[in-house]
């Protein structure tokens, strides 16, 4: 009896010494979590300044769709053809209020955003929300869906 107690002890021991452990390392790897979504994102608008198409491929998925403030959507090729288009020139593209969620191996990422430039010559600003959605796999972050939407 002493011999079968001593070693429940032990295990509930063991096994609390695990959960402590996945608990304490779980906020340190969600938060190096959030802040890898939001440098991507931040990344994002640089390449998009930048005019940087390759990088751009580089960050989305095969299957990526995009969802634009006026309705339209796009998948990836229609995205990065729309991305590679000269008349299009931002010069500004910026995000605040980011806010992310990570579930396991699919992230959620969301805030404000305000982007201008121009368009085919003709002066465009605007102020929205974005939504994107990554997913990881093969040890780095592809943002599979992105959405935004304009502020009123």
């Amino acid at each position: 009896m002493v011999r079968f107690t001593t070693t429940i002890l032990i295990l509930a021991l063991a096994i609390g010494a695990f959960a402590i452990g996945a608990f304490a390392q779980a906020p340190a790897d969600f938060a190096s979590r959030k802040a890898n979504l939001v440098a991507l994102e931040r990344l994002w608008n640089q390449v998009q300044v930048n005019r940087d198409a390759k990088a751009i491929a580089a960050m989305i998925g095969d299957r990526f769709v995009n969802t634009e403030f006026d309705g339209g959507v796009s998948k990836r090729g229609k995205f990065l053809a729309d991305f590679a288009d000269p008349k299009f020139k931002p010069s500004v593209m910026n995000i605040d209020n980011v806010e992310v969620e990570v579930y396991g191996t699919t992230a959620i990422v969301a805030g404000d955003y305000h982007t201008k430039g121009l368009y085919d010559g003709k002066a465009y600003e605007h102020f929205g929300r974005f939504t994107d959605t990554w997913v990881y796999g093969d040890g780095k972050w592809l943002c599979v869906a992105s959405h935004s939407s304009l502020k009123k």
